[in-house]
């Protein structure tokens, strides 16, 4: 299972690696995808909520 997840996330941010500045459609973009990992992996929702939020607050900001 950790493998699985370590694969997705990895995935994940290759594709927005090397991209430079980020939009904010493309941090919305990735955070749908490591949400969508996390849950998928039996992370607690309320873990995954606070998570993303805290990402999208340094990523954006």
């Amino acid at each position: 299972m950790f493998d699985t997840l370590s694969d997705r996330l990895s995935g994940i941010l290759d594709k927005i690696t090397g991209r430079g500045a980020l939009s904010d459609a493309d941090v919305e973009d990735a955070l749908r995808e490591v949400r969508r990992a996390l849950l998928e992996a039996d992370v607690a929702l309320e873990v995954v909520k606070t998570f993303t939020d805290k990402v999208r607050e340094k990523a954006v900001g």
